[in-house]
């Protein structure tokens, strides 16, 4: 496992901090050959993500399947997103992006995730039900529930790793958002900078910053939906 950035850039998704180096970024790409046209990048994005799934479940291999989850920390999010990451959410390579980007988030700020989680399923019982964490989930408990969802990507049915992503994001966006309202009535900065992972003891910016990653997750939990739901009518491509 590399190293993870300290907790103030740790907690707050976000998907352009590099693990390391990028094997094919945009910029890179761009300058093969004098450039690769958006359609042919859209084109290489569609084909890898199709090998990637393809590979996954046409293997029983289990160093196969664990090299697939872990692509991330071998190759960087960044060279994940150089394939990836400028797909639209409703086809498979976004889709993947997004699956990875959100067990990207969790490696980096496990305390957090398991916080927000916690704060959140009591409010969110039917997406608790559907993401299957343990009750009350530890920090390692999210870590080992990210690798289990984004297995089923590979090793299950596709639509249904994709909806168990959409309801995990949805109860941490909800215990985010309680959080946050939590911290704004009462004036004061976070009990406990390493667990909410913002690295801040002014309230304001800790309560900016813990909305604007539960309105995020929340975007990522609808886009993960929707690509479950065409999966399901094979019009994920």
């Amino acid at each position: 496992m590399t190293s993870t950035p300290g907790a103030s850039q740790r907690w707050l998704p976000k998907a352009g901090r590099p693990r390391r180096p990028a094997q094919l970024d945009r910029a890179t790409a761009e300058e093969i050959g004098g450039g690769i046209d958006p359609q042919t990048l859209g084109a290489i994005a569609h084909m890898t993500a199709d090998v990637v799934v393809r590979r996954g479940r046409a293997s029983a291999d289990p160093d196969v399947l664990e090299r697939l989850i872990t692509l991330v920390d071998r190759e960087g999010i960044d060279a994940v997103a150089g394939l990836w990451a400028d797909s639209p959410s409703n086809t498979l390579p976004g889709a993947l992006w997004r699956m990875y980007q959100l067990w990207d988030w969790v490696r980096s700020s496990p305390r957090t995730f398991a916080l927000h989680y916690r704060m959140g399923m009591d409010a969110a019982p039917v997406e608790h039900a559907v993401a299957g964490a343990s009750e009350p989930p530890a920090p390692d408990d999210v870590v080992a529930l990210a690798d289990q969802v984004l297995a089923g990507v590979f090793a299950g049915e596709l639509d249904v790793a994709l909806d168990r992503a959409a309801a995990f994001c949805r109860v941490v966006a909800t215990g985010a958002t309680h959080d946050a309202d939590s911290l704004d009535a009462s004036g004061s900065a976070p009990d406990s900078h390493e667990s909410r992972g913002t690295g801040l003891g002014n309230p304001d910016q800790a309560v900016r910053r813990i909305v604007s990653s539960a309105r995020t997750l929340a975007r990522t939990a609808e886009d993960l939906q929707e690509a479950a739901a065409l999966w399901r009518t094979r019009r994920l491509d």
